[in-house]
């Protein structure tokens, strides 16, 4: 049979709506998205007809109605599910980027979850009965746990580095060292956000050595910040030397100017107690004098996506006024969310065990060990076609932060006779719920740093389903 026959077999949409089991789809979801899912279906045969290159290739095609219905109810379910889902991190990356960065305490979830479900006095002062400020939610704890001055949340670090550079800065000098231009994520640099910002910048010292006295021979009547950036995304190691944080602020008192630390993925604990390769601290740069500090929510110190700014209070009271504020403020989720998280650091002893990401990042190996075993015991008993060990591997901590950092971690690998590497991560890839994975010499790793205990019962069935 030529092309044409088979084109002249394809049913029509109307005659494939009219199937029972496709108008049980449209009683269950929205007639135009069945309407939509049976036109692309029929679609893409009659593309195939149209490219097939031979008689047995078009031989193989099912045109009967009611073999189409299998493809419509899988595009119609597929078309509203929602996009944005959960998804179980077996890399061992912890600050994941590509899958949402930290991940919340509970206690969060159940704040975030309250307010959303309701009305709230985001900016209503309940004790005047008055217009109140969103900024009051969280500015005395932030200023509690750091001893800042002055605090306040927007969307995200690069929007906080921008609104205090345009808020304090914009039309005069802003000093930078080249070695702390750095590129963040999403190919944005600091010099981009600079100019945005109309700060005009000052670049002194070089890639590798910037003293203070570069700083002090570089200030103009036009100076208005000396910028410290705290390079958390990488390492410059071997012939270095940067001036200090107390160096700088020296300097700028005397000369009647400021000093803003851009911290990128701010940490409130010192992890070197753990274990883990020392990090300054915002309290460290509020102890050193600065007048502005930023850095961001969502990294090391485990909350929803915000950026911090916290300082000088007449710096931060500028800020909040500014324009720009409006534009990158947050909503009552993220404060809500932020609000919990931060209580935690009140007692740091249990910040580090009830917020996920800094109890990942210091997990001991005999907990993961435990945990790998326990995984692995599940797997040989939910599915008996794959080789499975457990092994010493390394896991990072990712999101920017601390990027020479390996930690010890131990992993469940999982290796198949019928499938390669490549095509089990494929296929765990687009099980429901995703399961992403690491591949290492044509074997699958499952880190059970960044897997929850709640993930074993779908991973062991993701791998007793796939065929």
């Amino acid at each position: 049979m030529e092309k044409k026959g088979y084109l002249r077999q394809l049913s029509s949409v109307d005659e494939v709506l009219q199937l029972p089991a496709v108008q049980v789809l449209v009683e269950s979801y929205p007639r135009s998205v069945v309407v939509e899912a049976v036109r692309t279906i029929i679609d893409e045969i009659r593309q195939t007809i149209l490219s097939a290159s031979d008689a047995a290739e078009l031989g193989e095609l099912s045109l009967e109605p009611e073999h189409l219905v299998p493809l419509v109810s899988e595009l119609v379910e597929r078309s509203m599910s929602p996009q944005l889902r959960r998804v179980i991190n077996a890399t061992g990356v912890v600050i994941h980027t590509n899958l949402g960065r930290s991940i919340l305490n509970a206690a969060a979830v159940e704040a975030i979850a309250e307010v959303a479900k309701s009305y709230s006095n985001l900016e209503f002062d309940l004790k005047k009965g008055e217009r109140g400020s969103r900024h009051m939610h969280i500015e005395d704890l932030i200023c509690t746990i750091t001893g800042a001055e002055a605090g306040m949340v927007v969307n995200n670090n690069a929007g906080a580095v921008l609104l205090a550079l345009s808020a304090v800065a914009e039309g005069k000098e802003v000093i930078a060292s080249r070695g702390e231009l750095v590129e963040i994520g999403g190919s944005f640099r600091i010099p981009d956000v600079m100019r945005q910002s109309g700060a005009a910048l000052r670049e002194v010292g070089t890639t590798n050595k910037t003293y203070i006295a570069d700083y002090e021979e570089n200030i103009t009547a036009d100076t208005m910040l000396l910028l410290k950036v705290h390079t958390s995304n990488f390492k410059v190691l071997g012939f270095t030397a940067e001036a200090s944080l107390e160096e700088m602020v020296a300097l700028a008192k005397e000369r009647e100017i400021f000093v803003m630390h851009d911290l990128g993925s701010g940490v409130l604990i010192d992890l070197g107690k753990f274990g883990i390769t020392y990090e300054p601290t915002v309290q460290d740069s509020v102890r050193a004098g600065v007048d502005i500090i930023t850095f961001s929510g969502d990294k090391l110190l485990g909350g929803p996506q915000g950026g911090i700014i916290i300082g000088n209070r007449d710096l931060i009271s500028r800020m909040k006024k500014h324009p720009l504020a409006r534009a990158l403020r947050v909503d009552k989720m993220t404060l809500a969310g932020l609000e919990a998280t931060l209580r935690f650091y009140l007692d740091p002893d249990r910040a580090v065990k009830e917020i996920p990401t800094l109890s990942m990042i210091i997990a001991s190996q005999s907990d993961l060990e435990d945990k790998a075993k326990s995984l692995a015991a599940k797997l040989k008993e939910e599915s008996g076609n794959y080789s499975i060990e457990v092994e010493k591997d390394i896991s990072m901590v990712g999101g920017g932060a601390l990027p020479v950092e390996k930690l010890p971690t131990w992993v469940v690998v999982v290796t198949s006779t019928e499938f390669s590497a490549a095509e089990l991560e494929r296929k765990l890839r687009i099980f429901s719920p995703p399961i992403v994975v690491r591949i290492k010499e044509d074997k699958i790793l499952l880190d059970v740093r960044t897997i929850l205990p709640e993930d074993f019962d779908d991973i062991a069935q993701a791998f007793a389903s796939i065929r």
